[in-house]
């Protein structure tokens, strides 16, 4: 008698073969492509980015070598003075952000400082001219990261933003917030907190987002492994509401720019952990967001330290100066020797194109000013990492430009040491540059400590010219 192939344990076998055929191509390829459309819609990438991205990660500690980089020297000319200026200190400081700003419309510029170690934001108030004072503007702001001084409420006197880390190391506690220290008119500060209880806030910045004539927020929320890119809408007497962009962990700065000049704001962010990304969020003009991956490095370690959005090469739209010079993963902290300085060059349509500068470890903060005068932009740079155990190791640069974006470096300093935050302004009147440090003495050596410094430009450079 034949055998009938089609009896009920043959159709069962044949069934159970398929299910197994169906789970196991789910695990090789469903998974996968899972993991491959989360990963494209958190990152603003498409799906075949991704997958290039992943391929192309090999985990080597230099994606910049084949650049051509201008490592060309040349000699110290000493055209900054440097003088400390506002509180002393005895225990190691720990200051996170300087900026220059004429904070009481004086004429005269002074200095808001976030202070890490007392947990408050101050003001150095320089009156009368070349005294400046140091006064505690608002405390009990753990870890204050950075602050942005503006007139946010439109009443014609400057407020103050600030991002609060919550905690200065890393940690995926809900404890960072957005704060802003509304001005009375008096140059008395009464706090708003915006949004707390949050991924540990990095940055904050002001803008009209939505087009609606007030003023918006873009804030960055490095977090630890959980962190944030979100915008919040102002909706009026001291009401906000939050509106998410992107969910990766480490974004360190966002700013806000007409980058497509297309007559609304847009967001730049930088996120420093696991991809090292440059992101931009284009806007719509009502406040629609389109993420767009700007940059990225396949050195899992390249340490992105800052951006700042300017037209560096001057041909009338806006680049991304760009360092990568952070080492807090480390333990010991130490910089790499891929850190260093690049911008990102605009080729229109949201396209950029990478450039190397220079190598510069530990490279932190990077300012563009024409110190020369020669009608190009030159570069101003500050070192938290590097080996400060060599006592030649450079704290401060100077990147002269002599043209086609060739650069010549020329050191400033090498003391004091872990200087992470840089700004530039001119402080005395005299119609030169001045710059302003601020350092993060979070780990040793303490031989060559500073806290806020004042870079007094004499005129020797310029007489030289």
């Amino acid at each position: 008698m034949q055998k009938d192939n089609h009896s009920p344990v043959n159709r069962k076998k044949g069934l159970k073969t398929l299910i197994l055929l169906v789970v196991v191509l789910f695990l090789i390829v469903g998974i996968p492509y899972l993991l491959v459309s989360y990963q494209a819609r958190q990152k603003g990438m498409t799906r075949s980015e991704v997958i290039k991205r992943i391929v192309n990660r090999t985990g080597a500690k230099d994606n910049i070598s084949g650049e051509e980089k201008n490592n060309l020297v040349g000699a110290k000319i000493d055209f900054l003075d440097p003088i400390p200026v506002g509180q002393t200190f005895k225990e190691p400081p720990l200051i996170s952000n300087v900026v220059a700003a004429d904070l009481d419309k004086d004429g005269l510029m002074d200095i808001i400082v976030c202070d890490c170690k007392s947990n408050s934001v101050n003001w150095i108030r320089q009156f009368p001219k070349g005294v400046f004072t140091e006064t505690v503007l608002a405390d009990g702001l753990n870890a204050p990261a950075h602050a942005q001084v503006i007139d946010f409420d439109g009443d014609g006197d400057n407020d103050i933003l600030v991002a609060v880390l919550g905690l200065l190391f890393p940690s995926n506690d809900k404890i960072g917030s957005v704060v802003i220290l509304e001005n009375d008119g008096k140059n008395h500060f009464i706090k708003h907190v915006v949004v707390d209880k949050i991924a540990r806030v990095s940055d904050v910045r002001a803008g009209d987002l939505d087009g609606d004539g007030d003023l918006d927020l873009a804030v960055a929320q490095f977090g630890y492994d959980d962190g944030e890119t979100r915008w919040i809408e102002n909706l009026g007497n001291w009401q906000f509401k939050s509106h998410i962009l992107q969910n990766l962990s480490g974004p360190i700065n966002v700013i806000i720019d007409d980058m497509d000049k297309d007559g609304d704001l847009d967001i730049i962010s930088l996120v420093s952990q696991e991809w090292e990304e440059i992101y931009g969020f284009i806007n719509d003009g009502k406040g629609h967001f389109t993420s767009k991956l700007l940059y990225g490095s396949s050195n899992e370690d390249f340490g992105s330290s800052g951006i700042y959005v300017c037209d560096l090469d001057k041909d009338g739209d806006d680049d991304i100066l760009y360092t990568n010079g952070d080492a807090f993963d480390y333990i010991p902290p130490q910089g790499r020797p891929w850190h260093g300085i690049q911008w990102l060059e605009n080729k229109g349509n949201w396209n950029f194109e990478f450039h190397r500068i220079c190598d510069f470890i530990g490279a932190y903060n990077a300012r563009p000013v024409d110190i020369d005068n020669d009608g190009d932009l030159d570069i101003f740079c500050v070192s938290a990492f590097n080996l400060w155990d060599k006592p030649e190791s450079q704290s401060f640069i100077w990147l002269e430009n002599i043209g086609n974006m060739k650069f010549v470096l020329h050191n400033i300093a090498s003391s004091p040491t872990h200087i992470l935050t840089l700004e530039s302004a001119d402080f005395n009147n005299d119609g030169l540059t001045d710059f302003v440090t601020g350092d993060m003495h979070a780990y040793p050596p303490y031989d060559r400590m500073g806290r806020i410094t004042l870079w007094m430009n004499n005129g020797k450079l310029n007489n030289k010219k």
